[in-house]
């Protein structure tokens, strides 16, 4: 008859392996659910909707840089008359002055910093975000995102 003889610190060692294997299991099967952090719902009224300011830059064949400025996403769709906090996250270019087009909504997205936009949007239709710098190809644009409401 042969018996399995296992040493102190090996028992140990199986014991520890197996309970960090539980637990990192566990956290897993809990972190399963989490929401996405774009679209996430703030709160039981107000949708909340992060956006970005985005740069493309390329080089042409002869040497020349060429560079394009974008709001990501560049379509949102919202209803009418849903309450949105839109979160705009300045990420590249020094700034970004902007307004939505038939609103009074305006206001500047700097870079390192997060600027909030309430937004409740009554008649259908689509309305633009515009940035007042990169308003053409000129200025390295347009920087132009649609907002859609339903």
């Amino acid at each position: 008859m042969k018996f399995l003889v296992l040493k102190k610190d090996t028992l140990v060692f199986i014991l520890v392996t197996a309970f960090l294997l539980v637990i990192i299991s566990a956290w897993f099967m809990l972190k399963a659910g989490d929401t996405a952090v774009f679209n996430q719902i703030a709160n039981e009224d107000t949708r909340e909707i992060h956006m970005v300011t985005v740069e493309y830059k390329s080089k042409m064949k002869d040497g020349k840089e060429i560079e394009v400025y974008r709001w990501d996403p560049g379509t949102i769709n919202i209803g009418a008359g849903e309450k949105v906090n839109l979160y705009i996250s300045g990420i590249n270019g020094e700034e970004h002055p902007f307004y939505i087009e038939g609103t009074d909504i305006k206001g500047t997205v700097k870079k390192g910093e997060e600027t909030m936009v309430t937004l409740q949007l009554d008649k259908e239709g689509t309305y633009r975000l515009i940035c007042k710098i990169h308003g053409d190809r000129e200025h390295n644009g347009p920087m132009i995102a649609d907002i859609i409401v339903d």
